[in-house]
């Protein structure tokens, strides 16, 4: 059996989906591969969809049976041993749910993340006081001091991905609510956490809107949601939405148009990014 893996890393997806075209293109079906390296189809299965580590030397005998050669396989070979390599992110393992280590994956890989978020600021634009102030509120406040603090350093970790020499473009839709709810009794985190959107909002590749409450309800009013864009074509549009115990990974392509869609609707109504601005400036005055 394959070793099992809290999560995958991107290239771990990508590397699953290629291998899973090459076995098709040499004709051969899942069980055929199994007999290959004399494992259980099911293993197969998980290594195609990146449930389980790309095992090397599995990979070699697969690559060799479908036919790809000597100089591509050597490649690829070098390709899994990159994937396989741990993320920055499992430093913070003790605190990382599994679910979420797909979603860090994800966020480091992408070239567009779209986003709704109806109750907070999205992580990646949350200042560390914001930041703490939301973990105390919610049901890891309820674990300590240090595991707070271990989930607010994570945080401050993934903003870093904003300061690349070419960082993703970050398109996120955030409802009035966000800047209507204070998340502490003390004005000045809110007050810096809306400096800290403003300033996000003059850069080139972040894109920040207002859904306010002026133009009434909207189709993406049920829960918040991130939508990945990858430059790599093997990788195709994945939705991510949250609830209170895990997380479901859309990637279906009925599925994805229908967040595209919804997202499309939702940045054609929402206040212009001058218009955001103000609303944030304004909000800002009264913290």
């Amino acid at each position: 059996m394959s070793e099992r893996r809290a999560a995958p890393t991107v290239g771990q997806v990508v590397l699953g989906r290629r291998l899973q075209e090459l076995r098709e293109a040499a004709g051969l079906g899942r069980d055929e591969a199994a007999r290959v390296l004399r494992v259980a189809p099911a293993t197969v299965r998980r290594m195609e969809t990146a449930e389980v580590a790309l095992k090397i030397p599995y990979v070699q005998i697969l690559l060799s049976a479908y036919g790809v050669p000597e100089p591509e396989a050597t490649a690829f070979i070098d390709l899994v041993e990159e994937a396989n390599r741990p993320g920055w992110w499992q430093r913070f393992h003790d605190v990382l749910p599994d679910w979420f280590s797909l979603y860090v994956s994800l966020e480091g890989a992408a070239r567009i993340i779209r986003s709704y978020e109806p109750h907070f600021v999205p992580g990646l634009l949350q200042t560390e006081d914001y930041a703490r102030a939301v973990l105390e509120a919610g049901t890891i406040g309820a674990e300590g001091h240090e595991t707070v603090e271990r989930h607010v350093a994570l945080r401050m970790e993934r903003r870093r991905l904003l300061e690349r020499a070419d960082p993703p473009h970050l398109w996120v839709v955030l409802d009035e609510t966000v800047l209507r709810r204070p998340v502490s009794v003390d004005g000045r985190v809110m007050r810096k956490q809306l400096d800290e959107l403003l300033r996000y909002s003059e850069r080139d590749r972040i894109t920040v809107q207002i859904a306010e409450f002026t133009d009434g309800p909207h189709p993406g009013a049920y829960a918040p949601f991130t939508l990945f864009r990858f430059a790599e074509p093997e990788l195709p549009d994945m939705v991510f939405t949250e609830y209170l115990t895990g997380a479901l990974y859309l990637d279906s392509r009925t599925e994805v148009s229908a967040h595209l869609e919804v997202l499309d609707h939702m940045t054609a109504r929402a206040a212009s990014t001058e218009r955001t601005r103000e609303l944030l400036r304004a909000w800002r005055d009264r913290y």
